[in-house]
């Protein structure tokens, strides 16, 4: 071989680099172990040596490389080319000694090659610039294989071993075991060994030892060789070789073995060897085994470094230890695999049992490993000189790994594990001296923590975790020294078999705790060994220990304060579990919850002995221990043990329970334990209690003795809650009950359980302190025999402040007062009675009465306070009582009255006077009854001529309400039929049907009105005429071209046809006037050619449109032509106040009147002019609704002469001839009817005998008409007004009382009053006040009209008063009878008096209106004189 090749300058910088990683590298510290070489020499048990606690020597460096010839393609591998370019190499080449292949080029081997030394310790070394690629099938054997090139490419199938062809290990390392048992090498793993010395344990048994620590990064050692089972022959199996990659780009699809050689059963297996790889970027899924080789006991596993920046494929790594044949549990310890780039160590031994460390030595300080992953089985071990497991990320146990700190033998060090993050899965951690573990989050899945703490040797343990601790699936945390558990997040014991124990245990700094069901927190131990630290009990002193009731604030382990479990500065704690202690205390926590399957618990934990010990006879026979109550006798066959006395203060408790004997005796039971839950400074905000909280006493059931006379019951501990609130559930159980006895033993006394509240708020803030629904026991214990029970605890609470009382603070009872501290319920005294007022209940308040007069409330909200008096009654008593009130409200009606009518005589007095006007004529007439005989009463009425060019007035039927609005008649009357076109006057009356009906929504507005208040109805209705007659007028008068009219003039003008209507908007008429160019001579037609003519009546007979005979120009001009304008005048006027008494649902009582008065008034005077007027019905529509009217006609022979004297009056001068043309008017009454129907006008005459004929329908409102109905002037006007006035102001007083009353009974009654009709009561009085102050008669009688009708609608809602009123009155009655000192049914039995006093006040405003509006509508009374001569002369 050439001595040496010339390198470009980056291939010398590479090996340079690579010259001094290597050189870097020294042996690791390792524990060597291995039999004597003699076994018959016994050796020192308690020798150093022995337990393997020593730290071995660092290996020496490794030799340098020797200087050896490059190798060549041609010689050398038989290959094609050279190490310049390219070396192919298609042959397998068996070499015999070390190689060396360096240069520029590239190195293939094609399918089919083979490259082997299977010399041990032979290298095949390549160190290229450019690639190596190794095709299908090729094998690469020696003892070292080192490639080194740009691309480095590995194809499947591909093996390059190293298996058992390792070279001497280095120089001082116990690698290789000693003695003749057949034990495993060891490396990166303790080789196993399955000899195990007397004395020892498997786990202190191990074959060779793991050495090259420091180099896990870079490993290059070889493996160790196994042992052998004889001396003569070498049975071990070789340890595994070094196989190095190094290049930019990987592709490893082959297989990478460096494991240990197997041996048969008389050897132990080979240790594992190195594998290091360093790439830029790897991709493949090939195969990585570095593991310990089998025998009779397995070899440990090697060390495996991958350092490769970007991985694309998983590849399979295995570094586990080999299989043991003797001892199949133990196989050899796994190896290392480091995985450089996130610097995370991973030991893992693939699944198999084993009993042998893995050894975790020093870990590095900068940079930290980010994970540490222990899987798989692999167990390993801290040794004792290196305490600190730190690692930047997670330390991960699953699968069955252990993790073990020091020595089993010799718990006698300190260690520390600091992480992110501790995940623990099917795992176990086992520690051997005392811990202090610094985490993030600590997950434990069915996984245990043992602290072995080696007695009072060490220190506390202290498992700090800032953010998370969740145990879950039986997880353990066991200590058997002083334990602190801290962090600022959750705890969360999750459900079965969690569980945190220890001698002392201290939980401190959580955010929240949890306690799942079926978990436990528990210190002290129970059942624990005799090494274990057990906490010293204060049972001999009667003083109370300082920390319980003012314990230290910095929550920190301190091992001689007395508590065995303590819960410090955690703000939520959830228990369904189990927390069980001798001295509990939870301190500056924010609440606790005791859920249903929860238990805090220190029963039996207490003292066996104590001061309340109970008295032990030779015979076993006890008396129980004693603490709150004295303990119970015990007595068998004449034999009496007396039992415990009684400690301690009740009002502040803070003692163990005693026992029944001594603690030198196994079978005597033990007092209760103590629990405390906050503390005097910082009390508990909220205790919410739903499962069991105890500190009962032994119980000798529960005692181990085999004696037919048992131990007495212990006594019960102290329960001691400083709390603020306390919530006690039902069936839940707060106890501190003595224990029981056996067989004739005494059975224990009752604990103390004490109740310290603190900040108890009073008066407005008072809240209560507990709510009780569950059981508080203190009660002493049974004897199972002859013996006598225990006497009961006490139950105490703090002194309550003024207005509380009891153990809980609550509020005195109602009646009673109390104004000193303290809890005796005696302390709260009775209230004076005196200071009661009728109509008064005491009343509870927050905080209770702590004065004087006690607090009361009147039994009814409807009554005040202070008083008790109603709304009317405090009204009534401000002004001296009823009589005086009465009186004054009287007087001030009165003034009030008169100042309304002298005011009202002066606004609107001048109006109402009758005075002269001029009529049409230019004479004098007399207004009497003005609006009533006014020719300017209808619109459209007021111009002369018209009556010159009058032809015929044809009247619209129906009503025009919206159910029957106006409509007229197709067929045209006979007096027009001259003058219209037949077939345009029905399209024109079309039209006129349209327009005069109503739309749907208006009936249904009215329809609701008429329900909410019927003067609003009537109102609406009367609008929506006034709009309807105006939409009429409009139409006939611009925009109906009269083409139904014969007339061209009367078409081109627009004059022939005119529409008006009454003023009450009842009867609508239609007016045909000629054009004046027809040139007939007989039209328009004299008034005895119109004869008969029918005069229809206005309104319906109701009281607000009664009948009445509209006498507008054009009739009187016609009928002037036969009556005087003055006749017919005063006719009219005589005939409307007749017309005005009519009443609709009684026309046929009320038109009788009428018809005698025509006979003997009105037919009369028009008799002497020939004329004369019958009483009919006309125009019946489809729904029956008829109009009433006159119908005139002339009466045959001649005609009476009457002079006239200038005035108004009639002088008659032949009485007889008159009485003689009346009876030919009787007899000429059958000719009117044939004339009616000739001149086809559908209707009939009505007189005495028809008018029982005529159809009269009643609606709902029918029964008030008889109260509000049009009467005759009773005169008096101002009088009249004045007492209107009166009533008016009455009735709205007596309003004002009424709502006060019922505001007495409830709000809800005032509203229904109020808003059953809505605001009808109160609308009467503005309505009233509106018509007295009105102008002119007219208006004054049309308001005051409305004002009635208010007056009589609002009766509706006086009735609903009234009911309210008596339903109250029963419902009072029956809901508080009379045993109060007053009574309540006289009181309450003036409901009926405003509202009766309303209805009799409404009644008489109805009358005296009807006498107002007669009044002022009738101010001639002549109008009504039975003597005709007097009418006709007024």
């Amino acid at each position: 071989m050439a001595p040496h090749l010339r390198l470009r300058p980056q291939l010398r910088l590479l090996l340079l680099l690579l010259g001094v990683a290597l050189g870097l590298g020294s042996a690791a510290p390792g524990l060597g172990h291995g039999a004597e070489a003699s076994d018959r020499a016994e050796p020192d048990p308690y020798s150093i040596l022995t337990w393997h606690d020593y730290s071995p020597p660092s290996p020496p460096p490794p030799p340098p490389t020797p200087e050896a010839p490059a190798a060549t393609c041609a010689d050398d591998l038989h290959g094609k080319g050279d190490f310049s370019t390219t070396c192919e190499v298609s042959e397998e080449v068996k070499l015999h000694g070390d190689i060396y292949i360096t240069g520029n080029g590239s190195l293939v081997l094609n399918s089919g090659a083979a490259l082997t030394c299977e010399k041990p310790g032979c290298v095949i070394s390549a160190n290229l610039s450019g690639e190596v690629r190794i095709g299908r099938g090729v094998r690469v054997v020696a003892g070292k294989v080192s490639l080194s090139a740009t691309n480095i490419t590995i194809a499947d199938t591909v093996i390059v071993n190293t298996t058992g062809l390792a070279g001497d290990p280095p120089d001082r390392t116990s690698g290789v075991p000693t003695g003749t048992h057949g034990d495993g090498g060891g490396h990166g793993g303790r080789g196993a060994s399955c000899y195990v010395k007397d004395g020892q344990t498997q786990e202190d048994s191990w074959g060779g030892d793991a050495y090259a620590w420091s180099d896990l990064e870079h490993p290059f050692s070889y493996g160790s060789k196994g042992g052998s089972t004889s001396v003569e022959k070498d049975y071990g199996g070789i340890g595994g070789g070094i196989l190095w990659l190094f290049a930019t780009d990987l592709l490893m699809n082959g297989t990478m073995l460096a494991d240990g050689g197997d041996s048969s059963e008389k050897g132990g297996g080979g240790s594992g060897g190195s594998i290091f790889i360093k790439a830029a970027t790897m991709h493949g899924s090939g195969k990585i085994s570095a593991s310990g080789g089998n025998g009779l006991a397995g070899g440990g596993g090697g060390r495996v470094s991958i350092n490769v920046f970007s991985r694309h494929d998983d590849t399979q790594t295995l570094v586990h230890g080999g299989r043991s044949s003797g001892c199949p549990d133990n196989a050899g310890a796994a190896g290392t695999l480091y995985d450089a780039v996130p610097k995370s160590l991973d030991v893992s031994n693939n699944n198999m049992s084993t009993q042998t460390d893995t050894l975790l030595l020093e870990f590095p300080n900068q940079p930290l490993w980010t994970n540490v992953n222990i899987r798989n089985k692999a167990k390993v071990a801290v040794p004792l000189l290196w305490s600190r497991v730190q690692v930047q990320g997670q330390l991960s146990l699953k699968s069955g790994a252990i993790l073990s700190f020091g020595l089993t033998r010799y718990p006698y060090s300190e260690f520390e594990l600091m992480a992110e993050e501790l995940l623990m899965s099917d795992s176990t951690i086992k520690v051997f001296g005392a811990l202090r573990m610094s985490v993030k989050m600590l997950l434990m899945w069915n996984s245990r923590m043992s602290i072995n703490g080696g007695g009072a040797v060490v220190g506390s343990s202290l498992l700090d975790a800032s953010n998370l601790i969740v145990l879950k699936e039986s997880s353990v945390i066991h200590s058997t020294a002083n334990l602190g558990v801290r962090g600022q997040g959750l705890l969360n014991l999750s459900g079965d078999g969690d569980m945190i124990e220890a001698p002392r245990l201290i939980l401190s700094l959580f955010y929240s705790i949890r306690v799942g069901p079926g978990s436990i927190l528990r210190g002290p131990l129970i059942n624990g060994s005799n090494g274990d630290v057990s906490p010293k009990l204060n049972c001999e002193d009667e003083s109370c220990p300082v920390e319980i009731i003012y314990p230290p604030e910095d929550c920190n382990l301190n091992s001689s304060l007395s508590f065995t479990l303590q819960v410090c500065r955690v703000e939520d704690i959830d228990v369904w579990g189990l927390v069980q202690g001798t001295v509990i205390h939870f301190n500056r926590a924010r609440s606790v919850t005791v859920h249903t399957s929860g238990t805090i618990t220190a029963t039996g934990l207490g003292c066996k002995s104590g001061i309340g010990r109970g008295r032990l006879l030779s015979s076993g026979l006890s008396g129980g221990g004693g603490h709150g109550g004295r303990g119970g006798s015990g007595f068998v066959n004449g034999s009496r043990a007396e039992g415990g006395t009684t400690y301690g203060n009740a009002d502040l408790p803070c003692e163990l329970g005693s026992g029944s004997g001594n603690d030198t005796t196994g079978s005597s039971t033990a007092g209760g334990g103590i629990i405390v839950l906050g503390s005097w400074e910082y009390s508990l905000p909220s205790l919410m209690v739903y499962g069991t909280v105890e500190s009962d006493g032994g119980s000798s059931i529960d005692a181990v003795t085999n004696a037919s006379i048992g131990p007495g019951g212990g006594s019960g501990g102290t329960v001691l809650l400083f709390v603020r609130t306390m919530t006690l559930a039902e069936s839940s159980v707060l106890s501190s009950a003595g224990g029981f006895g056996r067989a004739g033993s005494g059975g224990g006394g009752g604990g103390r359980i004490h109740f310290h509240w603190s900040n108890i708020p009073t008066g407005d803030e008072y809240i209560p302190v507990a709510a009780i629904e569950g059981s508080i026991l203190a009660s002493g214990g049974m004897s199972k025999g002859p013996g006598f029970p225990g006497e009961n605890g006490t139950v105490t609470g703090r002194a309550c402040p003024k207005g509380l009382y009891g153990t809980f603070c609550k509020e005195c009872p109602l009646g009673t007062y109390k104004n000193v501290t303290g809890s005796s319920k005696s302390l709260c005294f009775e209230c004076p009675s005196s200071e009661l007022p009728n109509r008064a209940v005491y009343t509870s308040v927050r905080g209770g009465a702590a004065e004087t007069p006690c607090p009361y409330i009147c039994v009814s909200d409807r009554y005040r306070m202070p008083h008790c008096y109603t709304a009317l009654e405090e009204l009534i008593y401000t002004f001296g009582g009823p009589w005086l009130f009465g009186l004054l409200l009287s007087g001030l009606l009165i003034l009030l009255a008169l100042v309304l009518s002298v005011a009202r005589m002066k606004f609107v007095g001048t109006d109402e006077l009758p005075g002269p006007a001029p009529t049409q004529q230019g004479s004098q007439i007399d207004h009497s009854f003005p609006f009533l005989e006014s020719l300017n009463e209808v619109l459209e009425t007021n111009r002369a001529e018209e009556s010159h060019g009058h032809v015929h007035r044809m009247y619209f039927m129906g009503p025009n309400t919206f159910s029957e609005p106006w409509h007229l008649p197709h067929t045209p009357p006979e007096q027009i039929t001259e003058i219209v076109y037949e077939d345009a006057f029905n399209r024109f009356v079309d039209e006129i049907n349209t327009l005069a009906a109503y739309q749907w929504w208006e009936g249904s507005v009215y329809s609701i009105l008429c329900i909410l208040a019927y003067p609003l109805a009537w109102s609406w209705q009367q609008w929506r005429r006034r709009k309807k007659l105006q939409r009429l007028r409009e139409f006939v008068r611009s925009e109906y071209d009269h083409s139904c009219l014969r007339s061209c003039r009367s078409r081109a003008l627009y004059e022939g046809l005119k529409v008006t209507a009454t003023p009450d908007l009842m009867l609508g008429y239609l007016d045909f006037f000629l054009g004046g160019d027809e040139k007939r001579p007989d039209l328009p037609p004299r008034l005895h050619q119109r004869f008969p003519m029918s005069l229809i009546f206005g309104g319906d007979g109701s009281y607000m449109a009664p009948f009445s005979l509209h006498s507008d120009s054009v009739l009187t001009s016609l009928l002037s032509q036969a009556v005087p304008s003055s006749i017919w005048h005063r006719l009219v006027a005589g005939l409307n106040a007749q017309l005005r008494l009519v009443r609709h649902g009684n026309l046929k009582v009320t038109f009788l009147p009428v018809l005698n008065w025509l006979e003997t008034h009105a037919n009369p005077a028009l008799a002497v002019n020939g004329v004369r007027v019958d009483l009919a019905w006309f125009q019946a529509t489809t729904l029956g609704y008829c109009q009433l009217g006159l119908v005139v006609y002339a009466v045959e022979g001649e005609p009476v002469s009457a002079e006239l004297d200038g005035s108004p009056r009639i002088k008659i001068e032949q009485h007889s001839v008159v009485q003689d043309m009346l009876a030919d008017a009787q007899l000429s009454h059958s000719r009117v009817k044939d004339a009616l129907m000739r001149k086809r006008i559908t209707g009939g005459i009505l007189d005495s005998n028809t008018l029982r004929t005529l159809k009269d329908r009643r609606d709902f409102l029918y029964p008030f008409s008889l109260i509000l109905h049009n009467t005759k002037p009773v005169g008096h006007q101002d009088l009249v007004g004045l007492v209107i006035s009166i009533l008016l102001l009455a009735d709205f007083s007596l309003v004002l009382l009424t709502f006060l009353q019922l505001y007495s009974y409830s709000m809800a009654d005032v509203l229904l009053v109020l808003f059953v009709l809505p605001l009808g009561i109160l609308s009467p009085f503005p309505a009233g006040i509106n018509a007295l102050f009105s102008h002119g008669p007219r208006r004054s009688a049309g308001l005051a009209r409305v004002y009635a009708l208010w007056n009589i609608t609002s009766l509706v809602n006086v009735v609903v008063a009234l009911i309210c009123g008596f339903v109250h009155y029963k419902s009072s009655t029956k809901a508080h009878p009379s045993t109060q000192p007053w009574n309540l049914g006289t009181d309450e039995s003036g409901w009926w008096l405003f509202p009766t006093g309303l209805i009799l006040l409404k009644c008489i405003q109805a009358r005296l209106v009807d006498w107002h509006v007669g009044n002022l509508e009738i101010q001639d009374r002549a109008v009504y004189s039975n003597d005709p001569s007097i009418f006709w002369q007024s």
